[in-house]
């Protein structure tokens, strides 16, 4: 028995009629395929599995070589705006219509605002098209003259030829006029009143102008602008107070994204940063200033990557085996202290710094001695500042009484 069993071969039981033997074999069979099935089956869900997961890292990938292009896109638009709006619609970024391009250098995110007034100011027809859509997403509806002139002038710099000037202070007058019907006779008295406007503006606010126009004497040149008509008196008045009270903000020379605070700083350049968390080398832009130091990730950001307020800190070489020409800012007598500062996340939230310490290096060595010297300047008390700060929280705390 034993024997005829095992002839057979198969660890089939001797006493099976050959019937059931079949049988049996058979089923073997099939589990065998339905095995052969399943494992087919986990191996293609492995790799739909794998295929899914490099999809979401693909398009990760994407995104960020998108974001890339883009900050690249607008570097090149600041040195040269043609060649930037000709990158960025090669690489799909923007599409060549006038709509799309003026709706970009409204938002104007990352943009030179120079950069900008000269693409604008240009006479070719597309860009005169495109000058009269970014003109019109202005919204001037019952603004007087100046406020007016405050939104047009703040999203751009004007250029300094006068023929740019007078096709987008042309451009500015057919705007205001067709969102505010009946203020003037026409459009040439608006931009010619306009043009007055931002003359006051220089007159009373430069202060090399030592001959300051009274409000009746700047009433008296705007006699007869109005289609030889004159303008109501009160208008001009109202004008005239404005501009007096408050003069415009030029682009890259205040107000635009803390560009005020930068003006004039006591110190900017490259430096390279040692990151907080992730002990990394990342080269930023370094604004020195009113007793802080800004870094960005480029030079035409309009906000800061980080903020470190230098009060209470102290500043001192160090050598580092990685990097040359290095300093630290640190709190004197608390070395495991964070320090107070703040950064700016990728995503846009603005958190609180984690250094102990700020390790810097610069280009060179004598980069170096001029940054730690200007750092010691700033970090240095001035008693009148202190008196300044007190006297701003009396008066804060008299005006909670």
């Amino acid at each position: 028995m034993n024997e005829r069993g095992g002839g057979e071969g198969r660890g089939l039981p001797d006493d099976l009629s050959p019937e059931e033997r079949q049988e049996l074999e058979s089923i073997r069979r099939r589990k065998q395929e339905l095995l052969q099935d399943i494992q087919r089956l986990k191996d293609e869900i492995a790799e739909v599995t794998h295929e899914i997961e490099n999809l979401g890292l693909t398009e990760e990938r994407k995104s960020m070589q998108r974001n890339k292009q883009v900050a690249m896109g607008r570097k090149k638009f600041n040195m040269d705006p043609k060649k930037g709006i000709r990158f960025l619609i090669d690489s799909s970024l923007l599409k060549e219509t006038r709509d799309d391009i003026a709706q970009f250098l409204y938002k104007g995110e990352g943009l030179n605002k120079t950069a900008i007034g000269d693409y604008l100011g240009e006479r070719d027809n597309f860009n005169l098209e495109v000058l009269h859509a970014f003109v019109e997403l202005h919204e001037f509806t019952d603004l007087n003259l100046v406020q007016a002139l405050r939104q047009f002038l703040w999203s751009f710099r004007l250029p300094g030829e006068a023929q740019k000037i007078d096709r987008m202070m042309e451009a500015f007058a057919q705007r205001y006029c067709h969102c505010n019907p009946g203020v003037f006779q026409s459009t040439d008295t608006c931009y010619v009143l306009s043009f007055a406007v931002i003359m006051l503006n220089t007159s009373l606010h430069n202060p090399n102008v030592k001959d300051k126009p009274s409000v009746q004497r700047f009433t008296a040149m705007n006699r007869g602008i109005n289609d030889g008509g004159d303008l109501p008196d009160d208008l001009l008045r109202n004008l005239y107070d404005s501009i007096k009270n408050e003069p415009f903000k030029i682009p890259e020379d205040d107000g635009n994204d803390l560009t005020h605070t930068f003006f004039n700083p006591d110190r900017e350049g490259w430096l390279l940063k040692l990151g907080g968390r992730v002990k990394t080398w990342k080269r930023r832009w370094f604004i020195l200033t009113d007793n802080c130091l800004y870094y960005f990730e480029y030079t035409t950001d309009k906000e800061p990557r980080g903020i470190i307020p230098l009060e209470n800190l102290s500043i001192r070489e160090v050598d580092d085996s990685k990097k040359p020409n290095c300093f630290e800012l640190f709190i004197p007598d608390h070395k495991d202290q964070v320090i107070k500062a703040c950064k700016t996340e990728a995503d846009g939230r603005v958190v609180e710094g984690n250094h102990t310490f700020y390790r810097i290096s610069a280009p060179t060595a004598e980069e170096k001695d001029e940054w730690i010297s200007s750092i010691k300047a700033a970090i240095s008390k001035d008693p009148f500042y202190e008196m300044l700060a007190a006297r701003k929280k009396k008066v804060s705390s008299l005006k909670g009484l």
